[in-house]
């Protein structure tokens, strides 16, 4: 079974597929609010062929890399990774990634959408270096397992994770056929993900499914992304961006060494500079446009990128990401986004139980 053989039973199974991350995937298995519910308080599988799939080798693939992103390829231990962006010369965010030291290689996972800006910057920057990048995204294939019970789920499927750490990979041999656990390298992306050849995806997503798993799209991961305060490259990570405005801390490392943008973001750590910060909102009526301006007092004071009418128990709440002036990015502070109320909230948003 190919990658696309998976999306065709699962769309034959009555998920409605659309294009997510520069790939199509479910976008809903035909109740959203229910596949949220279940990412949020219970256990999601997702189809994840929208992550491509980077190999790097050669004997320079570790200094190379690590003089390339912002956290520390050189000290990762066998079978971890790590949460990182790609900067500019001028400190501005051109990507994100996971990098992860798989012994004699290098494994980066990327969006597909992503990966053609980050494998031109890749070569640009390989000159005299011993260093080979390979796109494997179709020979690998990913099912994200994302909720508060997933190790309860994996483990009723006949897979431990109940001893892995943030970032961590364990390879194991799951009814006859290789597998790869990680999970997850982003704090507040609470799960695992599952790799393994194409062939066996159906195999293992039925096991997911049959050990209480529930199905979920591309929609209901938007709108727990939102809720979790996850930042998303090209919606809330644009190249206008420094990383410490985003506040995922988690993506710098600030004693590896030099690498691309490094001057900016010790400028900005040394100095305490910072004008603005990566927050919640919560908005009242239906959610604007990205972009929409935050106003407070008729002063530009922000600006709203990410926002979704989210499906709670007790009714639906517009929540929204984006950033804000440092002197008013304080939770409970009144502000205009566009011509609606809204009131910042911190990350992740309080759950409406």
């Amino acid at each position: 079974m190919s990658a696309s053989a998976i999306q065709e039973k699962l769309a034959a199974s009555g998920a409605r597929l659309g294009s997510y991350r520069g790939a199509e995937t479910p976008a809903s298995f035909g109740d959203t609010p229910a596949e949220f519910r279940a990412l949020l308080e219970g256990c999601g599988i997702l189809d994840m062929s929208w992550q491509a799939r980077l190999v790097l080798t050669g004997e320079d693939r570790v200094r190379w890399l690590n003089g390339m992103i912002t956290n520390n390829i050189r000290d990762l231990a066998l079978d971890h990774g790590v949460y990182s962006f790609q900067l500019s010369a001028q400190g501005r965010i051109q990507g994100d990634l996971v990098a992860y030291n798989r012994g004699d290689y290098l494994l980066v996972m990327t969006d597909r959408a992503q990966e053609p800006g980050l494998t031109a910057i890749f070569d640009r920057y390989i000159i005299m270096d011993d260093v080979e990048v390979a796109d494997i995204s179709d020979k690998l294939a990913t099912i994200g397992v994302v909720g508060p019970k997933t190790r309860d789920v994996l483990a009723s499927a006949g897979i431990d994770a109940t001893r892995l750490e943030a970032g961590q990979v364990s390879d194991v041999v799951w009814r006859d056929i290789g597998v790869s656990v990680a999970r997850s390298a982003q704090p507040a992306l609470e799960g695992c993900e599952i790799w393994s050849a194409p062939d066996n995806t159906d195999k293992i997503w039925k096991a997911l499914q049959a050990a209480g798993a529930t199905p979920a799209g591309s929609e209901a991961l938007e709108l727990y992304r939102i809720v979790r305060g996850i930042p998303r490259f090209g919606v809330d990570l644009r190249d206008k961006d420094l990383p410490q405005e985003t506040c995922q801390h988690y993506a710098l490392n600030f004693a590896k060494g030099c690498y691309i943008g490094q001057e900016i973001v010790e400028r900005i750590h040394a100095r305490a500079i910072l004008h603005r910060t990566f927050v919640g909102f919560e908005v009242e009526g239906e959610p604007p446009p990205s972009g929409t301006k935050v106003r407070v007092k008729d002063k530009n004071a922000g600006e709203m990128t990410s926002a979704a009418r989210v499906p709670f128990p007790g009714g639906e709440r517009t929540l929204a990401l984006g950033y804000a002036h440092k002197e008013i990015a304080v939770p409970g502070t009144a502000v205009q986004i566009g011509d609606q109320t809204a009131t910042v909230q911190a990350l992740p948003f309080p759950l409406d139980t």
